[in-house]
């Protein structure tokens, strides 16, 4: 329990100096500054599981689940590269709703913000019920492994979609009912009155849309993970860091995200991969360095194909 509120005493003291020091007065967030960011946190990611492997063998800190150091932070790594690779498409997403609500670049770190604390809570509350499910009915996981390979082949054939519009959204007529909505954005303020009366903002629509896609994000991505692990903390904190670093990483890969068309094929055969292990957990258990092998390969052929064909294209 120390360990937990530790963690959580460290990301959200991190937080709130990102709000309140490091992002106090609205700016536009340029590339270079993005990218530094990104690497702090992809670093600080990375670093975390030499964490991983000293709690793990503290022989004064509970480890209800048995799991060896190496082991825990190899599964650490594997869980955090799965919900990284997994958040590329809620980059995509994100960009629309931005586009959509015509919400100013210098706005778009604070909805993000108050969007990270969303996704942590309803996050923490998925892994927690997704662990019990899966400790108390081992068929559950034949459940995720199904839904992950028809997630997985729904992407691969989904032909031409019409394309996701916040304003058809289901969540932007319920809050439509709620409260009035206003095009005119006030400064950085979700609410603004308007003939004394309150209106929600672009900025709070955005938010609470970019919520809800976050939700049904993760019911991709908590199944994912638990098909590597379950125990609790190595699934919360591997996507917590996820999590954090996608602000960071939206504003340095927005701009460059159709140069990696090719990035999708490789988060299906990660879907289709995790899928099957979870299928076949209680008759082959596959090695932890094949699972977080395979899925670096995955995202870096992704990579290079990407790249290469844009610049052919080019």
């Amino acid at each position: 329990m120390l360990v937990w509120i530790l963690f959580l005493a460290a990301i959200f003291i991190f937080l709130a100096l990102d709000l309140g020091v490091f992002n106090k007065t609205p700016h536009i967030i340029s590339s270079k500054e993005a990218g530094i960011w990104t690497g702090v946190w992809v670093t600080l990611s990375f670093c975390f599981s030499g964490v991983v492997n000293w709690l793990y063998s503290n022989e004064y800190i509970a480890n209800p689940t048995g799991i060896k150091p190496a082991v825990a932070t190899i599964k650490y790594i594997t869980g955090y590269l799965i919900e990284l690779s997994l958040s590329i498409d809620n980059i995509f997403i994100i960009a629309i709703i931005f586009a959509s609500f015509r919400i100013p670049q210098k706005y778009q770190h604070r909805i993000l913000f108050w969007g990270i604390l969303g996704a942590i809570g309803f996050r923490g509350l998925m892994i927690f019920f997704g662990v019990i499910l899966i400790n108390k009915f081992s068929w559950m996981t034949y459940l995720f492994g199904a839904f992950l390979l028809f997630t997985a082949f729904k992407m691969l054939f989904k032909g031409n979609e019409e394309e996701f519009d916040p304003k058809k959204s289901f969540v932007y007529k319920i809050i439509g009912k709620v409260i009035p909505i206003t095009s005119h954005t006030e400064k950085e303020h979700f609410f603004t009155k308007i003939n004394n009366a309150n209106h929600a903002t672009p900025l709070f629509v955005a938010l609470l849309v970019i919520e809800v896609m976050d939700m049904l994000f993760a019911l991709d991505s908590v199944p994912a993970i638990l098909a590597i692990t379950s125990d609790p903390f190595l699934v919360f904190s591997s996507n917590i860091f996820a999590i954090l670093g996608l602000r960071s990483m939206y504003f340095f890969l927005a701009n460059m995200l159709v140069k990696f068309s090719y990035l999708e094929y490789s988060l299906i055969a990660i879907l289709i991969f995790v899928g099957i292990k979870m299928l076949v957990v209680h008759y082959y258990k596959f090695p932890e360095l094949v699972s977080l092998g395979f899925i670096a390969l995955a995202l870096l052929i992704g990579v290079i194909i990407s790249i290469k064909k844009s610049q052919a294209e080019d």
